[in-house]
């Protein structure tokens, strides 16, 4: 029988609630932390697929999580597209040429570069429990646009919201360039043994609402449609971070078969707002997670409550920070553990 994860993300409403938390593979983990610093850089671990492998298996093995999610990063698809990537220690990611000041077709394809990570899904597949759910990962175009135009990641993303207006047929060609890269990515991660994968668009609440049905809704439409005609059994979840009342359309006209949500979103709001039986995952504030204590249980208790009446995975509203206290996720597993419908 699938995990529960997996029920879950189909539709099915048990009366226990699975879990994973985003980046719950990560620097929170002193065994991560001290792999990496056997290792050497994250890029570097990123395409050693038994690293990789034995990363995303980590808290696994020290929690019992769920489901376990590939350790790779969303710049791995312009990587594969061809520009340079580097990871700058107190600065983030980089990459160049920045298509804010070169062409997408002066871009020579590497697609070789995302074979490790087939690798690594294959090997986590292979290690995990028949009752774990193995998900996969993509950037949406839209974020993943953001990087590849500045070159890193911005607050407000000025320089690509700019040239999606002043540019409206390039920018769109560079939109489609990553549907497809994307859509063949994802398609490789479930051939490799991922069974369900997530679209994460950490940007998409920069957008306004003509913008993110232009740049957020309609390719991430077009992946789940390609993706779902190779696949049609395997969920797909869409994560719009930031969002807000767009959130709704973003479930009814993407195809995903489960919505992501932020902290931000009143969880009430969205139980009432949402396409009746949608599977839905989230949404803890990361920051309660770190503080701990009583409002932490409180807070996951009304989580849990809201979305009683639906299909729903337990989550974090936006990934794991570095600095949270392991017992403090014991503590969690405990409230949602001991939680029933």
């Amino acid at each position: 029988m699938p995990g529960l994860l997996l029920r879950t993300l189909r539709g099915e409403n048990a009366d226990r609630r699975p879990l994973w938390l985003m980046r719950q593979a990560g620097r929170y983990l002193p065994e991560y932390r001290a792999l990496r610093a056997d290792k050497g850089g994250f890029l570097a671990l990123v395409y050693d697929s038994a690293a990789a492998a034995e990363i995303t298996l980590q808290p696994i093995r020290r929690f019992g999580f769920d489901g376990a999610i590939l350790f790779s990063d969303i710049l791995i698809v312009p990587h594969a597209m061809g520009q340079a990537l580097e990871f700058l220690v107190g600065e983030g990611p980089r990459l160049s040429p920045r298509l804010a000041d070169s062409q997408l077709a002066a871009l020579h394809a590497v697609p070789e570069r995302l074979t490790p990570i087939y690798e690594t899904v294959a090997k986590v597949r292979a290690a995990l429990p028949a009752d774990k759910t193995l998900l996969g990962f993509a950037g949406s175009p839209w974020t993943v646009a953001t990087y590849m135009v500045a070159g890193e990641g911005s607050r407000d993303q000025y320089e690509t919201r700019a040239m999606a207006y002043a540019d409206r047929r390039g920018f769109q060609a560079i939109i489609d360039a990553i549907v497809r890269v994307t859509t063949e990515y994802l398609c490789g991660q479930i051939a490799a043994g991922a069974e369900a994968v997530q679209l994460f668009d950490s940007w998409s609440g920069s957008l306004a609402p003509a913008e993110f049905e232009r740049w957020v809704i309609a390719p991430n439409a077009a992946i789940v449609s390609a993706v779902k005609a190779r696949y049609p059994h395997v969920p797909i979840i869409g994560f719009p971070k930031g969002a807000g009342e767009k959130l709704p359309a973003y479930a009814r006209e993407t195809g995903v078969d489960a919505i992501g949500i932020d902290e931000t979103i009143d969880p009430l709001w969205a139980a009432r707002e949402l396409p009746a039986n949608m599977p839905v995952q989230g949404n803890l504030d990361p920051l309660l997670l770190l503080a701990g204590g009583s409002e932490l249980e409180r807070q996951t208790l009304r989580v849990l409550e809201a979305f009683a009446g639906r299909p729903h995975v337990f989550n974090l509203g936006h990934g794991i920070g570095q600095f949270t206290p392991i017992e403090h996720v014991e503590a969690l597993l405990a409230v949602v553990r001991g939680w029933r419908a």
